[in-house]
């Protein structure tokens, strides 16, 4: 639910950002002409992202993603007042013509505990009360002798679309209100129901979207119309007090809307609060929640403006906005070329996060991300950073980096040019726990015999002793002497450690108790074996054929590993 007029919804080659957009503190030394370029392309996105939720009814963004790059955009603007671009217009829906009957005034969004306790200490802690800030779509409902009248959007605050007849489809939304004054003014939000809704753990689910896209069809199935329900907030022409105004609530029938407001003197109670319903079922998807004060003054006087008496604090955000800082190029054992994004840190839900994974070069290319770029993120799992794409790019932009030479699953056995990343994955391997397990040798340690000129081919750690590897820098003395043991141990270890450590496709039950047996294969002969198909048959043909791998195996022969 959105208050204001915005929309919901091996490093071996990191090339970092020299730009100077990615400043979060202090202002970017921009020359005029890029400073207004990027002022205009921002604004742009901005005032796109603002039509796409006012008068599309869509979420091109989440809101942390919107409020995120919103404040980016007012530095900028306070950086270079006389290049800012004009304020970005306060859209209405589209056809936005109606009045409603009390103005929707929004919700200034306080950043912590602090300003929670701030607010409340302003207050003396009296008469406040707490909501879960729903996240749907803002209605105003107008009932006359206790009938539904008319039910507008939220438009700009003060107009909005006429939503009458599309709210008479929603079983949600009382056609009567029993008990009922006169004249009722209700505002609240058209939420989808989701039962057993853990805020925490299931994060938005593009529920609010589901709404607005529903509305903005203009007409509703039965099916979609039962998804749908309300959560009344508050009641602006009701009684002055509080509690008279959540008794009249349960009075007309709606209880539900009324059980969610609870009383509040502290901050601590206003943070049990939030945690309960974060991490606790709702019925709805809600963001945060919302901090009123029973008595305020008459809805006449409501403006489409963030008032001083009701104010959001939002959950830890769910995405989160980042800078990239430099892209980052890992290359697997297999020859197969990962991309990581190294990021100006945010804080994700519970999480500092620097450092996100973009997949394989095909994504990364289609996503086309460059340092200084911004990109939205969320959180898989609850615990891992997942990239959701690019919510957008400077007008200047970074070089596209370049990624290094993609090299076959049968390549880089040497630690030379073009091999070194691939190389060094490949001894990771032969030194983890899938290959030969070996204590306190990790990349690192790899990374400095190799950049040391101990390391030319894959086997040449096995002639290094204690002294050898004490004058390396970084390892030392007594780490040598760990190192040298875990050399020596691993000449005795059994013939499937080593062959899992020298990473052949996978041969599932066709192992053999020494190399020559799997050497002297046919492909034919491979393809017996249960679950071996023709394609891995002439890999697993290839691998243990191939010059660089014979070379491997005569080696450990040499040096009597059991096996070979």
């Amino acid at each position: 639910m959105r208050w204001t007029a915005k929309p919901a919804g091996s490093v071996l080659l990191a090339l970092a950002w020299m730009a100077t957009g990615a400043a979060q503190a202090g202002c970017p030394a921009w020359p005029r002409a890029r400073a207004r370029q990027e002022l205009q392309g921002l604004h742009d996105r901005l005032a796109a992202w603002n039509h796409a939720y006012r008068v599309d009814g869509t979420s091109p963004v989440s809101d942390a993603v919107y409020d995120q790059s919103l404040a980016q955009y007012k530095q900028w603007r306070s950086c270079f007042p006389p290049l800012a671009p004009p304020e970005l217009p306060h859209l209405a829906d589209a056809g936005g013509r109606v009045r409603a009957p009390v103005a929707q005034t929004g919700l200034a969004k306080l950043p912590d505990a602090a300003a929670v306790q701030s607010w409340i200490a302003a207050r003396g802690g009296r008469d406040l009360w707490i909501q879960p800030k729903a996240d749907g779509v803002a209605v105003t409902l107008l009932y006359e002798h206790g009938d539904l009248r008319e039910a507008v959007s939220r438009g700009d605050g003060t107009h909005g679309s006429n939503w009458t007849a599309v709210a008479r489809r929603i079983a949600a939304v009382p056609k009567h209100l029993p008990n009922a004054p006169a004249r009722v003014v209700l505002q609240g939000e058209l939420v989808w129901r989701l039962p057993g809704h853990v805020q925490a753990r299931d994060g938005g689910g593009n529920a609010r979207s589901r709404v607005a896209g529903a509305l903005a069809r203009g007409s509703l199935d039965e099916v979609t119309a039962a998804h749908i329900g309300l959560f009344v907030w508050d009641w602006p022409t009701g009684p002055l007090a509080m509690r008279d105004r959540l008794a009249g609530l349960r009075a007309m029938g709606l209880g539900d809307s009324a059980a969610l407001t609870e009383p509040v003197t502290t901050v601590v109670g206003a943070t049990a609060w939030r945690e309960r319903w974060y991490r606790q079922a709702l019925p709805f998807a809600a963001d945060g929640v919302v901090l009123r004060q029973g008595t305020r003054p008459a809805a006449g006087t409501w403006r489409a403006a963030p008032p001083d008496w009701a104010v959001a604090w939002k959950f830890p955000a769910a995405q989160a906005l980042a800078t990239v800082r430099a892209v980052e190029f890992h290359s697997g054992r297999s020859g197969r070329v990962s991309v990581v994004l190294a990021l100006e840190p945010v804080q994700l839900g519970d999480h500092r996060v620097q450092r996100v994974n973009v997949g394989s070069l095909a994504r990364w290319r289609r996503l086309d991300v460059r340092p200084g770029d911004r990109v939205d993120l969320s959180l898989a799992g609850l615990t891992i950073p997942r990239l959701d794409g690019v919510a957008w790019r400077p007008a200047q932009r970074a070089p596209l980096p370049q990624p290094p030479p993609r090299h076959g699953p049968m390549d880089c056995w040497r630690y030379i040019p073009g091999c070194r990343a691939q190389f060094l994955a490949r001894l990771a391997w032969l030194g983890s726990r899938h290959g030969l397990d070996l204590a306190g040798v990790g990349e690192g340690t790899w990374q400095r015999l190799a950049e040391a000129g101990q390391l030319h081919g894959l086997l040449d750690w096995m002639a290094l002793d204690e002294a050898r590897l004490a004058r390396v820098d970084g390892i030392g003395p007594a780490r040598a002497r760990t190192i040298a043991a875990a050399f020596a141990a691993a000449r005795r270890m059994a013939f499937p450690r080593w062959l899992s450590a020298l990473a052949p496709p996978p041969m599932g039950d066709a192992a053999a108790p020494d190399w020559a047996t799997l050497a002297s294969r046919s492909v034919a002969q491979w393809q017996q074996a249960p679950g071996i198909g023709a394609l891995r048959a002439r890999r697993l043909h290839a691998f243990f054929r191939h010059p660089d791998v014979v070379a491997l195996a005569t080696r450990l022969h040499a040096a009597g590993v059991a096996g070979f």
